[in-house]
């Protein structure tokens, strides 16, 4: 590597750390720090990035994994049970707004072919944007969160289409019918050829490294299918993008959808950086400072535009106006399928690179705003409508309803994963309140929408044991695995109230001492209890009596822990109450088209659901352990456990039957 080469680099990773690093401070998607840091390190400004095909070829790359994560998140049974708003809702708002867009280019000259697709991009909304920002504020299962995603479930299908007449006018063949012709024959060939390879060789294949659980191997096998994909439509001709996407669809509906899109991640996230900091040096602030006006009011007509005609949709399907006008906020901005169109469009000379330049920079600068128009949407929605209404969100319910548990006795619980869930049933059960903190935004919305009292934070951020009410703490326990984050969050808490009780989980003794030098009143590790219920399980087997089992268990354990008084019950093993290792818990809400609708759990077993249904919550009333005579409702959130497939076929059992 040269070393302006290296210069470079470290530049571009300096500004995306500090950017991103920034943006994020403010709660916004990381995708408007890596916009920003191509911005001012592109031609048009700072101008320290290559602008090679190199870093094209690794953005495209981006570009592959971007579309095959969102062909990931395409439910088909979600699909089924939101039918009518999809292809009722969606359809309407997708071919109004990109009609009126077309409409309008047709005005100034641009033909109609490269006019519908330049519609398509106005039309298209950023699903990463929108599905981020309304989980992180609970509201992706409101009303209008559910519209909005019925919206982005119809655009990913027509994106599909637009993709691939996009490509064929990029290579110049407009204006004839063979073209087409040809590329719908491409286009089956290659669904074709994914759906036979997923199905017969990529699937078998997953299936045996999963249940081998070699990760590492898993990651290379994610890696594949998603390359894979896109290889086998770029050899016919047509995107690699929308080869990445079916190959993302192929994987949907398998138990392995989430083990996927977990194992790509880091690739995704980097490469993806990489793509929108491209799409960022694509902008010419030269003509952005030169027609300024021009491109303030186009941001301003695409934005008001694209709320104004879904709300006008809603409204003519017969949804309140507060309603309709907090879905148009939603939908408002643009979009990456929106950016990839127009990527694939600007080479061709079908459309002239001024106009491509404004809508490329009028879009990528909606999508900066479109946060906030969705973080402020009840807001919007008020002013629009000269309403008064109650300005608490559901995020801001959940933290009011913390903070009073918090000013009465509880147990602070660290970390929400399978071991903490478990610990909270148990607490409940017998009495004990308890508050959770968590750091993994999954964890928290899947916990709140089953009405678990969890909040949103770092352990180690001293601000927020204020929030949890460390003072009126009875007992912390620390369920992170890992003992060196466990060492910080116990001194910590020593620090701040040094007589409180903290129970520590880790995996082994290995940093046994080091835990309770730092204060830790007892430390379980898991290696300790498996090893010990085996000993009692071979001690049973080789028909030791009974009594004389649960007196050694009870002498090892008094031993072992110090505070652990004497008894001569059983003491469960830790570990054992994580049941299956690879157990999941998701939270399913029914819409209105939902099979399970009307029906009994009972029903829903029958149809070989072996799961858990842990709780349904029904109009913020959350109901334990369900009875299978229990009658489910549209709109309920159904909490079910289980492995990863049977999670998968529940769902789809419970949505589309």
């Amino acid at each position: 590597m040269s070393i302006h080469a290296l210069d470079q680099l470290l530049i571009l990773l300096l500004a995306s750390v500090l950017v991103v690093a920034l943006v994020r401070r403010l709660g916004l998607p990381a995708i408007l720090g890596y916009l920003t840091v191509g911005i001012l390190l592109g031609p048009s400004a700072i101008d320290v990035l290559p602008s090679g095909p190199q870093t094209r070829a690794i953005a495209d790359v981006g570009v592959v994994f971007l579309l095959f994560t969102l062909g990931l998140a395409f439910s088909y049974p979600r699909m089924v049970a939101m039918r009518r708003e999809v292809f009722g809702l969606g359809s309407a708002q997708t071919v109004l707004v990109g009609g009126v867009a077309a409409s309008a280019l047709r005005l100034i000259g641009i033909g109609w072919p490269a006019a519908a697709v330049l519609g398509g991009a106005v039309a298209m909304c950023s699903t990463a944007i929108v599905l981020q920002q309304l989980g992180d504020q609970d509201e992706i299962n409101r009303t209008h969160g559910r519209l909005a995603f019925s919206v982005l479930l119809f655009q990913d299908l027509a994106f599909v289409p637009l993709l691939s007449l996009a490509t064929v006018l990029a290579q110049g063949t407009q204006g004839t019918a063979a073209p087409l012709l040809r590329l719908v024959g491409l286009g089956v060939l290659a669904l074709a050829a994914v759906l036979i390879i997923g199905r017969f060789v990529l699937r078998p294949l997953l299936h045996v490294i999963a249940h081998r659980r070699m990760r590492e191997l898993f990651t290379l096998a994610a890696l594949l299918v998603a390359l894979s994909a896109a290889w086998i439509t770029q050899r016919l001709g047509l995107s690699t993008a929308l080869g990445a996407f079916l190959g993302g669809m192929l994987l949907a509906e398998s138990e392995y959808r989430h083990q996927t899109e977990a194992a790509i991640r880091p690739f995704r996230e980097l490469l993806l950086g990489l793509f929108f900091i491209s799409v960022g040096a694509l902008l010419n602030l030269q003509v952005l400072f030169r027609s300024l006006p021009l491109i303030v009011g186009l941001v301003l007509l695409l934005l008001v535009g694209k709320m104004a005609l879904t709300a006008l949709i809603l409204r003519l399907l017969g949804i309140a106006r507060f309603k309709a006008m907090r879905t148009g906020a939603v939908l408002s901005g643009g979009g990456e399928f929106g950016i990839a169109l127009l990527a694939i469009l600007a080479p061709s000379a079908l459309v002239a690179p001024r106009l491509t330049q404004l809508l490329l920079t009028a879009v990528t600068l909606s999508m900066i705003v479109s946060p906030l128009l969705i973080r402020y949407n009840r807001s919007i929605a008020r002013m629009l409508l000269r309403e008064r209404g109650p300005p608490a969100t559901q995020v801001a319910r959940d933290f009011s309803g913390a903070v009073e548990l918090a000013r009465r006795e509880h147990v602070i619980l660290c970390g929400f994963g399978r071991v903490a869930h478990h610990l909270a049933r148990v607490l409940s059960s017998q009495g004990f309140e308890y508050l959770a903190i968590d750091i993994d935004p999954a964890h928290v919305r899947s916990a709140r929408a089953a009405g678990e009292p969890v909040i949103w934070g770092d352990c180690a951020d001293e601000e927020i044991w204020h929030h949890l009410g460390l003072p009126k703490a009875s007992v912390v326990i620390v369920t992170f695995a890992d003992p060196g984050v466990a060492v910080g969050i116990v001194r910590l808490v020593r620090r701040l109230r040094a007589e409180v009780p903290v129970l520590v989980r880790t995996q082994d003794d290995s940093r046994l001492e080091e835990l309770t030098r730092a204060g830790a009143t007892e430390v379980v590790p898991e290696t300790f209890e498996a090893g010990l219920t085996l000993v009692l399980q071979a001690l049973t087997l080789l028909r030791l009596p009974p009594a004389q089992v649960l007196q050694i268990a009870d002498r090892l354990r008094r031993l072992r822990y110090v505070t652990l008084p004497d008894s001569s019950g059983s003491f469960p093993a830790l570990d054992t109450l994580a049941d299956d290792a690879d157990a999941q818990m998701r939270s399913v809400v029914l819409p209105p088209g939902a099979w399970a609708v009307g029906r009994r759990l009972a029903q829903v077993r029958a149809r070989g659901a072996a799961i858990t249904v842990t709780a349904i919550r029904r109009h913020g009333i959350v109901g334990r352990e369900p009875a299978d005579e229990t009658e489910l409702q549209e709109g309920d959130v159904v909490v079910i456990r289980g492995s990863p497939g049977d999670v998968e076929h529940a769902e789809a059992v419970l949505l589309a039957g």
